[in-house]
């Protein structure tokens, strides 16, 4: 029998072995140490790391190797506006950070959010817990475009416009990375990858769908944001639930392959979406077995698995019975597996946790008061407001008699009156039972009436698409009871929702002094909406991430992947709202516009464009510089974003923004050539809006025509 001293000195001599492997070495190369890591682990092993990705206690976490030291490991943890599956602090909705155009508040709350990510994986890690969204791998940003208004999904997105999703994922990337030298805080996952949008469930499944797509759409469309998101160091990538052209997205190798690592050179590491593999064979027929499955996607270029937990035999499970039948080689295999544990290495795993100050990050940090205060901001920044007669801000203004009403009125925080009234109307936002006296009641003899409305997760989310574009039940009838029944008190109307909604009686009708489109705010709503309606000197306010269309008949079927006619790149009728739309409550002027009158073609482009805040009050501008075409060879956006900056700026004050316009963003994509810069002649336009919008926020835009000499191939990026 051993004695308790001889197991004391075993234990010791066997941690002495394990830190002499290589790949605990911590003055080799990461890639020597992968090596040597993967050289050590068996196929049956690799197999499992693989098929373990995540999906309850049955399909996660990948298992611990003992025998080498390696413990479990957990990659399926949504990070995507907060840790909200383990109650750490809760940011808005991505489309409300799209709606911000603020690069620093996307990188400050995907900091935050990665912060308390590190102390939750470290208090259930020390209880030997590796649970589903307690791992500090974040499924996390979203690069797909909101590309059709009725997607249910669209409210985790960062808008239509594929430059702010590919600029704002990269903020999310490096907020979300942190700045160690060596080490990552948290690792990334853009998803889904890709021609990815819609539908959820209307008019068919998404898990079946396959999406058609011409080359110049997936080029000018579908992949530039994720290019965007691969340049700024993601990890991973998570292929969608679609067929691309007849093609599951996870055993697609155009993508995945072709695209994916040969034309951006990715190295990181692909990852499915839950059950995409196993919808290879279930909902899509492409193949009609595991080990066919499994070699399409591994071939393709998956490297892991997420699974529901009731899945039984995953389809990866079947590499091993694949390789024994010659269909896939071992060594493709141990190369799927080496960045997986290449970002487990980053992540500080096989390093002593002395040397990573991540690794000391514990749960006093789980909804600080700086990441409150950040949410607020945060949400602040991110409401549009969408009309404004001059009732608001209302200051220190204090009405006798306030009401609130409205199937999403709830928060009792927004409080503006010693006499305030409440009456929801509808009892969700549906609305099919309405309580019509309740909110005449409320509303009379009031001096404001604040109306919430609009869609929330009962009626937009994952698997549930709309038909329309309508206010759902009878809030259209609740809203001109409060016009009718209010009397002369001031109306403003407070949308939530991710979607446009047809709120043009509301923008049309002179009794609705403003209208505030709030996106979801998450746990600051009440006070943030307080705050900017109330204070006249702290900046906020944001500007529409998407077009917000009339009605759903302005745009093309869900299941149509063409883009013409969709978003404001190729939209060609009058929107309610435009792309880039937002009031404030000051006035800004663009008075200097400097760029060069020749560029040679592959050369970036610069210029300088001063803008001044000719209001009486403080206030933030978002700079656009919008890039069109003169005389394209080839058929090309009508007008694109390629620039963006937002500022805070004082009344009587001046900032200059000085811009670049990439090479990649004054080509135009051939079939045969890829990406081309052409000589002829580009407009660039600088201002607070797109140029010669009907819908004007009231400030100006100004114009240089650019010469462009040469011709520059790009090839394929």
């Amino acid at each position: 029998m051993l004695t308790k001293l001889t197991l004391v000195f075993l234990s010791f001599a066997v941690q002495l072995t394990l830190q002499d492997y290589p790949f605990r070495n911590t003055s080799l190369p990461w890639e020597a140490r992968v090596d040597d890591l993967i050289s050590r682990i068996t196929l049956d092993e690799i197999v499992q790391q693989m098929y373990k990705g995540g999906g309850g206690p049955h399909n996660g976490p990948a298992p611990p190797i003992k025998r080498l030291g390696i413990g479990p490991f957990q990659w399926d943890t949504e990070c995507q506006h907060g840790m909200n599956e383990q109650n750490g602090t809760s940011f808005m909705q991505d489309i409300g950070f799209g709606a911000s155009f603020s690069r620093e508040m996307v990188r400050k709350a995907a900091a935050a959010t990665s912060i308390e990510v590190r102390a939750i994986n470290k208090m259930y890690a020390e209880k030997g817990y590796y649970l589903d969204h307690t791992g500090i791998s974040c499924l996390n940003p979203i690069s797909s475009l909101m590309r059709d208004p009725r997607w249910g999904r669209s409210q985790e997105t960062y808008g239509e416009d594929p430059f702010l999703s590919g600029q704002l994922g990269q903020e999310n990337i490096r907020g979300q990375h942190g700045e160690h030298p060596r080490y990552i805080r948290t690792s990334t996952t853009c998803m889904w990858f890709d021609v990815h949008g819609g539908p959820e469930n209307i008019p068919e499944s998404r898990f079946s769908f396959n999406a058609v797509v011409s080359e110049r759409d997936w080029r000018t469309t579908f992949l530039p944001a994720f290019r965007y998101c691969i340049k700024g160091g993601s990890d991973s990538i998570m292929c969608s639930y679609n067929s691309i052209n007849g093609v599951p997205t996870c055993a697609n190798k155009k993508l995945l392959t072709d695209i994916l690592r040969n034309e951006w050179g990715f190295s990181g590491y692909v990852i499915t979406d839950q059950n995409a593999a196993e919808n290879i064979i279930a909902t899509h027929h492409y193949l009609n077995n595991s080990i066919d499955a499994a070699v399409a996607a591994v071939d393709a270029g998956v490297n892991l698995e997420i699974v529901a937990d009731y899945i039984k035999n995953p389809v990866l499970k079947s590499i091993t019975d694949a390789i024994n039948q010659g269909k896939l080689t071992e060594d493709l295999v141990r190369e799927r597996v080496k960045p997986m544990f290449y970002t487990r290495m980053r992540l500080g795993e096989f390093d002593p946790p002395e040397m990573n100050p991540f690794s000391l990050i514990n749960t006093s940090v789980i909804e600080s008061a700086n990441h409150q205060a950040l949410g607020l901001e945060a949400a602040m920044k991110s409401f549009v407001l969408l009309k404004n007669d001059g009732v608001l801000p209302f200051g220190s203004t204090k009405f006798n008699a306030a009401a609130l009403v409205g199937p999403l009125a709830d928060n009792k925080n927004f409080r503006l009156a010693a006499d305030f009234r409440f009456a929801a109307g509808c009892s969700t936002p549906a609305c099919g039972q309405y309580n019509s006296s309740a909110v005449k009641d409320a509303v009379a003899n009031t001096d404001v009436v604040f109306v919430c409305f609009g869609l929330g997760n009962h009626l937009e989310k994952e698997n549930i698409d709309r038909y329309d574009l309508e206010l759902p039940g009878k809030q259209q009838q609740l809203l001109e009871d409060v016009v009718q029944y209010s009397g002369s008190a001031k109306i403003v109307l407070i949308t939530f929702n991710a979607n446009p909604t047809n709120i043009k009686w509301a923008e049309e009708n002179n009794r609705i002094s403003a209208i505030i489109a709030a996106f979801y705010p998450a746990q600051a709503a009440g006070n943030a909406l307080r705050a900017v309606m109330t204070s006249s000197t702290t900046p906020q306010f944001g500007r529409l991430p998407y077009t917000w269309y009339y009605s759903a008949d302005q745009v093309p079927a869900m299941t149509n992947y063409s883009m013409e006619g969709r978003t404001y790149r190729y939209f060609k009728e009058e929107p309610l709202y435009p792309f880039g739309y937002g009031l404030t409550y000051t006035q800004f002027f663009y008075d200097y516009f400097e760029a060069p009158d020749i560029v040679h073609a592959g050369e970036e482009l610069h210029g300088v464009v001063n803008v001044e805040n000719v209001g009486t009050l403080p206030g933030d501008e978002v700079i656009q510089i919008y890039l069109s075409w003169n005389n394209p060879s080839e058929t090309s956006p009508q007008i694109q974003l390629v620039a963006f900056e937002r500022f805070s700026i004082d009344y009587g004050a001046t900032k200059t923004y000085k811009f670049s316009i990439s090479p990649e963003n004054m080509a135009i994509w051939t079939d045969d050539r890829g990406w081309v810069v052409e000589e002829g002649n580009v407009t660039i336009y600088a201002g607070g809006q797109q140029p010669n919008q009907k819908k004007s926020v009231g400030s100006n835009v100004l114009s240089r025509t650019v010469k462009i000499l040469g011709y520059k191939n790009l090839g394929y990026y």
